[in-house]
């Protein structure tokens, strides 16, 4: 299916790249993750109904909505702006006032993402290089500062990582690279198309 044809059938309008550049180095800007790529990644990575996932720099929606459209999952968006946010709750509007879903399983929150408080529930965390290494090390923190207070197993998925994201996470914390998914079609010409899954069994200080 193409991107149009993926937002038509949830009933949403999430294809659009955000034009120029934040006016804040420490955030990159909103560009949404192909449905290519998240079809191959969810026809192996599947979540129930007792994950639940949070997309950091979730811009318009569109991959929370994708996942709580095939699992049912509870999911979250995080979005620092509000353009992109107001979109994003738009967007979860039209999918539930269409599909008749369950609009409570669907969050978003206008805010930094350092600022998140992440929820005793949170347990899978989804980067499309969305912010510096330096706003990634406070959010990943705060994700181990969390699991301290109410241990359970975490994953990261990581889309486009950037080099320093993987450094960090390798040398300086309890996270393991659990696998590797290469994106079939747009791999072969750009080595940042794949997905890095990360794991965290549980931590200790």
């Amino acid at each position: 299916m193409t991107e149009k044809a993926y937002d038509q059938l949830l009933n949403i309008d999430t294809d659009e790249e955000q034009k120029g550049f934040h006016k804040s180095f420490h955030y990159h800007r909103y560009e949404p993750t192909p449905y290519q790529g998240l079809e191959q990644l969810f026809q192996y990575y599947k979540l129930t109904d007792s994950d639940r996932l949070v997309d950091f720099g979730c811009g318009k929606g569109r991959l929370p909505i994708f996942v709580h459209h095939l699992f049912h999952s509870p999911v979250a968006g995080v979005e620092m702006d509000n353009r992109f946010y107001e979109a994003a709750v738009k967007n979860r509007n039209r999918y539930i006032t269409k599909t008749k879903k369950n609009g409570n399983q669907i969050v978003f929150h206008h805010c930094l993402a350092e600022e998140y408080p992440i929820n005793p529930a949170d347990n899978r965390f989804y980067f499309f290089n969305p912010f510096s290494v330096q706003i990634f090390m406070k959010v990943i923190r705060n994700i181990l500062q969390s699991v301290e207070k109410k241990e359970r197993e975490v994953e990261l998925i990581l889309y486009y990582a950037a080099e320093e994201y993987l450094y960090y996470l390798d040398n300086k914390t309890p996270f393991i690279l659990k696998e590797e998914m290469k994106i079939n079609g747009l791999y072969e010409h750009n080595p940042n198309e794949r997905f890095l899954i990360y794991h965290l069994e549980s931590y200790e200080d």
